[in-house]
């Protein structure tokens, strides 16, 4: 019974890299696909959400099953309720990928303007911590999930820095507004990223140490 449970943790450990693995993949398309306006790459990744929601749902199910027939000892309980509430958070991000790329494809109908100043800068610290979630989750590394958590505040400084800059720029010329609602709306969706980024750390936080913090 015990190999048997080994194997269907192990199993279950594995879909959730898989899980990320394509999120990565969405992520790292969605900011090129801002990068260029491309609306072909956000057609593909508004395509792919279906996999992740359907994977979601498998990931959920598998864990029920496996606390309801193998009524596993404490720290793999842990494990396995704080896997499904990992990858409500990694279905999230993917999510708010489809969001933004939606936005994109909006923006590519509009009158083409620079990107506000900081969003580069946003979307860096915001890709840094979804690869650090999923790679702190392969490795059971805290320390990563440590970095992860501190990083948010720092998506949040950039977020309140283009809002205003976007804020200015409606005021001064009303012809941009279509594209600047475009982009805040696009901010708004990286800084929850990040914050779910932060919610995935702080339940590997709680997988490998026990200790529960959520912010």
């Amino acid at each position: 019974m015990r190999q048997t449970f080994i194997a269907q943790l192990e199993a279950l450990n594995n879909d959730v890299i898989k899980m990320g693995s394509i999120l990565e993949l969405s992520t790292n398309e969605m900011i090129l696909a801002l990068d260029n306006t491309d609306t072909a790459i956000s057609k593909k990744i508004i395509d792919r959400d279906d996999e992740i929601d359907l994977l979601e749902q498998q990931i959920e199910k598998d864990c029920i099953n496996i606390i309801a027939k193998q009524q596993p000892l404490a720290s793999d309980l842990r494990k396995i309720t704080s896997i499904m509430k990992i990858i409500t958070d990694i279905e999230r991000i993917a999510d708010h990928c489809v969001d933004i790329s939606e936005y994109i494809i909006r923006l590519s109908k509009l009158p083409k303007v620079n990107p506000p100043k900081n969003l580069s800068d946003m979307i860096s610290a915001m890709k840094k911590m979804v690869i650090g979630t999923i790679d702190s989750f392969v490795e059971g590394n805290l320390e990563k999930a440590t970095k992860v958590i501190q990083a948010d505040d720092e998506v949040d400084t950039y977020f309140e820095k283009i809002t205003e800059e976007l804020s200015e720029t409606m005021q001064k010329d009303s012809n941009m507004v279509p594209q600047c609602i475009c982009y805040l709306m696009i901010i708004k969706y990286l800084e929850r990223m990040a914050d779910h980024a932060t919610n995935i750390a702080e339940w590997i936080t709680f997988i490998v140490t026990g200790d529960l913090v959520i912010g």
